[in-house]
């Protein structure tokens, strides 16, 4: 699996956890189902749902007349995948977790996701 597909399949997990409570490695396992489970998706998932608390909050310091409340769940799963990236992951660029966030939010998202996510993500590299 390649680390867009693996970013897909995180975010949709992801997704997923925002709107239930449940366990990370659980969803990943009821997502994936057959599939095996790829090193670099359990590391998005992992981490961002590990670092929740930490990621939200440095996407709540870079917003301007926004509450990460008021965000709707597709831009902020998309928003803390990245934010995992640019903080905790060293061996991908910012640039590159930026544009794959930008093609997730054009994906699943509306027409202004991708404006918004870039906005607040360029805010975290700066």
């Amino acid at each position: 699996m390649n680390r867009h597909t693996a970013r897909e399949k995180a975010f949709q997990i992801l997704f997923q956890l925002d709107m239930n409570d449940i366990n990370p490695g659980k969803a990943a396992e009821d997502y994936l189902e057959t599939m095996e489970i790829d090193a670099f998706l359990k590391k998005l998932v992992d981490g961002v749902a590990s670092h929740k608390i930490e990621i939200d909050n440095m996407i709540s310091e870079h917003l301007e007349n926004w509450s990460i409340q008021r965000i709707a769940s597709v831009e902020k799963t998309i928003l803390r995948i990245a934010t995992y990236e640019i903080k905790y992951v060293e061996d991908i660029p910012a640039n590159v977790s930026i544009n794959e966030a930008v093609e997730l939010a054009k994906t699943f998202g509306d027409e202004k996701s991708g404006k918004f996510v870039n906005g607040v993500l360029s805010k975290i590299v700066a």
